[in-house]
Order: C-alpha cells, then sequence, then structure tokens
C-alpha cells in the first residue's frame, strides 16, 4: 500500500501502479527513480543508456554554433533543434553535439524503425559483401543490381500488406505519394478510354492541354499532410507555412472526422460527425463528375499526423472504401508515417479488417525507402511512365531487410501495442489529475497525442521536457505527439511519464 500510495502522488491511477510494481518484477523499489527501474528491466538494445543526461542548455553552446555555420551556407537552419553526435547514441536515446543525452520520443520525425546504431543495421553495413552496393549507386530503372529482385523480396514482400503483392520502390514519402496518384491517374484515364490512346491525346499531352491531359483531381481531406512536391502540396490541408505564396491545384478537400473524446463517452455524436465526412466526400465526387473534373483518387491518412493527430473509426474507412468502390474511384492509404508498426499493427490499415486491400498503401519514414504497394489491375501499360533515376536506394533495402527480420524475431510490433497501452494509461492518468491542461488523449501503440490547452502551452511543454531530456513532437494546434522506436518498453515510458508529470506540476 505505501507504494501505491508513493505512486499514485506521480499522477499514476492504481491500474498503472500495479502494472509498474509488476514490470520490476518485483524488486525493492526505492521511490520513483527511474534509475531503479532501469535495473530491473532487460533492454531490446544491448548496453542502452539507463536514463538521459543533460549537462547544457539545449540547442548548446556547440550546436548554437554549428546552426550559426550551417545558416551562413543555407539561410535556412530555422527548424534546427540541435546538432546530433550519432556515433554516441544509441536506442531510444540520441546525443546531440554538446554530449547531452536524450530519450527520444521522436526518432527524427518518426523516421528512425529500431532506435539508433542498432547492431542488426551496423551488421549490415560492415558487411564486406555490401561494399559494393554501399559503392555504386545504380539507375534502378535501367541498370539495377544483380540482387536488386532479391532485395525487394526481403525488404518489401515479406512484410507487404495482406493482398498486395507488388511494389514499386522510391525514393521519400512525397515521391511515393506522387507517383502512387500518377499511376491512380492512369488507371483511371485507360479504364474510361476503353482502348489505346488516340495519336491526338499522344500529341497534346506534350503540351499539357486536353484531351491527352484530362483534368482528373484527386480528394484530399482537411487537416492532411501528403508532401511538399507540387502535387502532393495540393493535397496537404494542415498548416498555412507549407502553401504559403505556392500555386497549387485546384483539387476537392473533404473534411475529416474531429472526434470528440473520450470515445465510449461520444458514440453517437463521432457516428454523426463520421456520416457528415462521408457525405461530402460523395457530394463531392458527384459534383466534380458533373463539371467535368472527375475524382480518379482518394488519398486518406489512417491517422493524420501533421494535422494534429486526427482518427476516424474504423467504420469510416469501410464506408470510405464502399464510396470509392461503387463511384469507380481508386482509394490510396498514406502509411508514411504511420507505416511499419507504430500502431501496433504493421500497417494501420490492417486494424480496419477492410473487405479488400486498398488499390495503394504508401510508405517511407520508418520504412527507410520510400514506395507504395498496389493492386495488379493498377500496374501501368508501359515503360516509362513510372520512373526516375534512382527508383529507390539498395543500401537502404540491405538495411531495411535486416530491420524487418529483427521486427518480425522480437515481435516488435507486439511490444508497440503493449507498450503503446502502458504509456496510453499513464498518459491518461496525468490527464486526469491535470485536465486543466491535458485533453483528448488518443493514439494506437505507441502513435499518441494529448491535447494541452492551447498551441502556447504545447510549445512551452514540449521545451520544459527537453531542457530534462525527453524529446517529443508537436502536431497540429495544440497537441503534443510522441513517436518511438518499435524498442521503446514500459521503462522508457517511466522516464517520460515522470518527466511529463513534474514539468506539468510547475506549470
Amino acid at each position: 500500500m505505501a507504494w501505491m500510495q508513493r505512486l499514485t502522488s506521480y499522477g499514476l491511477g492504481p491500474a498503472r501502479c500495479r502494472l509498474l510494481i509488476g514490470h520490476v518484477h518485483g524488486s525493492v523499489l526505492r521511490g520513483f527513480g527511474t534509475s531503479s527501474v532501469n535495473a530491473a528491466v532487460k533492454k531490446l538494445v544491448p548496453n542502452e543508456y539507463d536514463e538521459p543526461c543533460v549537462k547544457t542548455p539545449i540547442p548548446g553552446p556547440r550546436s548554437l554554433e554549428l546552426i550559426k555555420n550551417l545558416d551562413d551556407i543555407t539561410k535556412n537552419s530555422g527548424t534546427v533543434n540541435y546538432f546530433v553526435d550519432f556515433k554516441a547514441s544509441l536506442g531510444n536515446y540520441v546525443v546531440d553535439a554538446d554530449g547531452n543525452r536524450l530519450l527520444d520520443l521522436f526518432m527524427q520525425i518518426s523516421s528512425i524503425p529500431i532506435g539508433y546504431n542498432h547492431p542488426a543495421v551496423i551488421d549490415i553495413l560492415k558487411n564486406s559483401d555490401n561494399l559494393h552496393v554501399m559503392a555504386n549507386r545504380p539507375a534502378l530503372g535501367m541498370f539495377p543490381v544483380e540482387a536488386f529482385p532479391n532485395m525487394l523480396d526481403e525488404a518489401f514482400l515479406l512484410c507487404a500488406p495482406r493482398g498486395l503483392n507488388l511494389v514499386q520502390p522510391m525514393m521519400c514519402g512525397a515521391c511515393s505519394n506522387e507517383n502512387a496518384i500518377k499511376q491512380a491517374f492512369i488507371w483511371y484515364r485507360r479504364k474510361k478510354r476503353g482502348g489505346p490512346a488516340t495519336q491526338e491525346e499522344i500529341d497534346s499531352s506534350v503540351t499539357g492541354k486536353e484531351p491527352g491531359c484530362p483534368p482528373y483531381t484527386v480528394l484530399s481531406f482537411n487537416g492532411s499532410f501528403h508532401g511538399r512536391s507540387l502535387g502532393c502540396l495540393s493535397l496537404t490541408n494542415s498548416k498555412p507555412v507549407y502553401r504559403l505564396d505556392i500555386p497549387t491545384l485546384d483539387w476537392p478537400v473533404a473534411p475529416f472526422p474531429r472526434l470528440s473524446y473520450p470515445l465510449e463517452d461520444f458514440g453517437s455524436e463521432n457516428q454523426a460527425e463520421e456520416s457528415r465526412c462521408l457525405q461530402e466526400v460523395i457530394r463531392l465526387i458527384e459534383a466534380n463528375k458533373v463539371r467535368g473534373k472527375d475524382i480518379a483518387a482518394v488519398i486518406v491518412e489512417p491517422i493524420q499526423g501533421e494535422g494534429g493527430d486526427n482518427h476516424a473509426t474504423a467504420d469510416f474507412f469501410h464506408q470510405l472504401q464502399r464510396i470509392c468502390k461503387e463511384h469507380g474511384v481508386a482509394l490510396i492509404i498514406d502509411e508514411v508515417q504511420t507505416g511499419c508498426g507504430t500502431t501496433g499493427h504493421f500497417w494501420a490499415h490492417e486494424a480496419w479488417n477492410l473487405p479488400e486491400p486498398p488499390d495503394f498503401v504508401t510508405f517511407s519514414k520508418k520504412m527507410l525507402s520510400g514506395g507504395y504497394y498496389f493492386k495488379d489491375e493498377f500496374a501501368v501499360d508501359a515503360p516509362s511512365r513510372i520512373f526516375n533515376t534512382w527508383m529507390g536506394d539498395p543500401p537502404k533495402l540491405l538495411m531495411l531487410a535486416a530491420i524487418v527480420k529483427v521486427i518480425k524475431e522480437m515481435d516488435l510490433v507486439g511490444v508497440a501495442r503493449d507498450s503503446g497501452q502502458y504509456l496510453m494509461d499513464g498518459i491518461k492518468d496525468l490527464q486526469s489529475k491535470y485536465p486543466e491542461q491535458l485533453s483528448r488523449a488518443r493514439g494506437m501503440g505507441t502513435h499518441i497525442a494529448v491535447d494541452c490547452k492551447d498551441g502556447e502551452s504545447a510549445a512551452k511543454i514540449m521545451k520544459l521536457v527537453r531542457e530534462k531530456g525527453v524529446i517529443v513532437g508537436l502536431c497540429g494546434k495544440q497537441s503534443i505527439r510522441v513517436r518511438p522506436a518499435l524498442v521503446f518498453q514500459p521503462h522508457h515510458a517511466d522516464i517520460f511519464l515522470e518527466t511529463f508529470n513534474k514539468v506539468l506540476a510547475n506549470l
């Protein structure tokens, strides 16, 4: 009982206190200190640090010096948080240029899958058999390395979404979405044409005119982020800074549900909100067809990241797929941020149990290389229609194959699911303790966010948490988000929650 009282004083509910006591395997707790907890757990990354260690302000003097040097070269260093000593970083901990050791729950904008310097990845880079792959970057669309088909199989197809066995490698998230959209346009036009392109279409396409370049559109959702290339920017509807001063395509935008929390208290309200959004999707599809600007594809994130970690229910996505099928529209699921296990499913959309796979699933970030999976019917009908110089990056495929093997062997998707539940329970306990500061805790797996009372508070909390040695991110107008690696464990959650509690208690 004494331990329960001690733990609840830190904002933890009884259920989570029991989890924590069990988590240290019955060892004698010396208070809620992170060192004693860490000593009792088995780490998924060998020799990982026990806790953060902050020596200087962040950014420190060395980072500030480097930021100035960078700005002298680029005049574009305003987003740099600090410079990183990647050699010293390990597992869930990033070390900055000033020697500050930080528990990283943001992981390079959610792009480090199994932590810094994981032994399996380092072994790939040390393997002399891979030297020629590192030294020569091929134009994969024309002169691929001999092992390329096998690389694709081991990196992409062994973890492919259910029902999708075709994959097109790309470079990044934006070009993955961009080319999936192009492929959807090609499919849609081919279906409507019913035969080969006419000479008039071929000739007019060179100058971007009809009929060769039809005025088809793609529907996205308010709050979305799909990339910063011009096509994807036309589908990105989350923050002014992304689009200000830049012309974009006049493509339709539907509302994305804004659910009320806790979900169990707002079932009917949330159902009505999702129905409202879906009705607008139908209206836009029908209205654009009348205007001669057919919607060829709908693109949607399973969880809107940059827009504020906005969720929808599985039923919403079931209905969205049904609407797309009924209207002959391709459905593109953008899993750039949600893919590779972070949600407690390797692919977030698999939690919905759709009656059939999506038409396209795009990926990047934790998958190291960009690309997209697609159904057979969407395959292009001629060479060079989907093409660029690199078409992927073989060294990243070698690394990803090793990472996928680790994820499967260690069941890191299950780790993300369990650690995420543990972390969510703790955040909800703090939300109950500080209702004036926190609200709308939400997430899947470790893909979690919580709202602060306003944007200024969120930015302040993020900075104060960082000063105590923990890195989190921001999203939307007022949300704190976490995007840890798949090797994130409950003892890491304890460090974050203790730090978060201290910051909230002193606001």
